[in-house]
């Protein structure tokens, strides 16, 4: 469908993207984010239970991943649990999910940026963070077939290193399977608050539903893409993690700022490690590229119902993107990855993304069998599972992501009030 055009440029989006493209979006989304920003901290908490803590992030990404995949072929409409939690469960619902979205992932976008500038140019990290912002947010103003071929080669690029990584670290001289045995470490508590930290990296898998008006024939296209992309980063997760664990350990994985530039150091191939870090910085570049374009989506949404300024809804007659949501969030996250901290961002965002999707699973719920309802056990389970990894998360984490959803809640509580009484 293309654009309705006129005065003020709004209309509905093109629908460009197929299978392919749409799994590539949720891998760059996914990849970048994980493997690079989130297995130190996750190491951390879990110590040797970091593999334990994999199993209970992929069981509830993956029901997530069927409840929005059913969701969005139902729903084919920008703004993803947004749009589902307002025609299913009420428009409170659907603004607490789009406020959670937004804000969570706006924190990721900044963390992301700022990890392409501590690996491209550590000094001035914040700098990079910034230029990166700004480069990405004209590729995704330029049209959304642009970003997705760019988001194509970025994972190509990605996915070459990983194996590389892989490959060099399981068959170096310092490795050590022993190293994957579970100690006395791995508590049980430790083991979710790490499957919450990796629930981050997994986050991008949904992202396709947010472009649900730019995707061809979405009733196919979503159900298959996002399992599809889930199982890929599963498997490219897993190898990762074991080949960094042998070659390290879980007490220096925790450790350590580049934990994938230093397994290849541990195994003998200080060769290796520039190209690791030319790729982590592409894997980020590819994550905030998705990001971005997942914000801004769920922004024009939320636009449209005047949740946000009626403005951000406008679709830019010649590129058929959201041109004024674009370019506001990506002027927030420019300002935010010029100040913020990249670790404390990981907790914030997965707070904020694990309240969307609970949200998306109790939507899920409401399906009938001829709406395509999944099995009533995948709703319960990633519901349940959502807040457990949720209140899991360090309790700073908790802390700041509750206040902001309250405070989400309360200005829908007061924007209702001020409505009421003019009317």
């Amino acid at each position: 469908m293309g654009a309705v055009s006129g005065p003020a440029g709004t209309g509905e989006l093109k629908r460009h993207l197929g299978v392919f493209d749409a799994v590539v979006i949720g891998l760059g989304s996914m990849i970048g984010a994980g493997v690079f920003a989130a297995l130190a901290p996750a190491a951390g908490a879990a110590g040797s239970g970091l593999l334990l803590a994999l199993a209970p992030a992929a069981v509830v990404a993956y029901c997530n991943a069927t409840s929005s995949a059913r969701l969005a072929a139902r729903h084919p409409a920008s703004g993803g649990t947004y749009v589902y939690g307002r025609e299913r469960l009420g428009e409170f619902w659907g603004y607490l999910a789009g406020w959670a979205f937004v804000v969570g992932k706006t924190a990721s976008c900044a963390a992301m940026a700022l990890t392409v500038g501590s690996y491209v140019w550590p000094d001035q990290a914040h700098a990079v963070a910034v230029a990166a912002v700004v480069a990405l947010t004209a590729v995704n103003y330029a049209g959304v077939q642009k970003s997705a071929w760019l988001t194509r080669a970025i994972v190509a690029t990605v996915l070459a290193v990983l194996a590389a990584v892989v490959v060099v670290s399981i068959t170096g001289g310092d490795v050590d399977t022993t190293r994957l045995a579970i100690g006395d470490d791995a508590t049980f508590g430790g083991v979710l608050q790490a499957a919450g930290l990796l629930f981050f990296a997994f986050a991008g898998y949904a992202r396709i539903a947010t472009l649900g008006e730019e995707v061809r024939d979405p009733a196919r296209t979503i159900p298959r893409a996002i399992p599809i992309a889930l199982g890929i980063a599963l498997v490219v997760y897993a190898a990762v993690t074991v080949a960094v664990l042998v070659a390290l350990g879980p007490r220096e994985l925790a450790d350590a700022t580049a934990p994938l530039s230093d397994a290849v150091r541990a195994a003998g191939a200080d060769w290796l490690a520039p190209v690791v870090r030319v790729g982590a910085a592409v894997a980020a570049l590819g994550s905030l590229l998705a990001l971005i374009l997942g914000v801004s989506r769920t922004t024009l949404a939320m636009a449209r119902d005047r949740h946000l300024p009626h403005a951000l809804s406008a679709v830019h007659p010649k590129f058929q993107v959201p041109h004024r949501a674009e370019l506001v969030v990506g002027a927030v996250v420019a300002v935010l990855a010029a100040s913020v901290d990249v670790r404390g961002a990981i907790g914030f965002s997965s707070f904020g993304v694990l309240a969307y999707y609970a949200i998306a699973n109790a939507s899920a719920w409401t399906l009938t069998p001829e709406e395509g309802r999944p099995a009533r056990i995948i709703p319960v389970v990633g519901l349940a599972g959502c807040l457990v990894l949720a209140f899991a998360l360090p309790a700073s984490s908790v802390i700041s992501g509750a206040t902001v959803l309250a405070a989400g809640a309360a200005a829908y509580g007061i924007r209702r009030a001020v409505t009421a009484r003019r009317a």
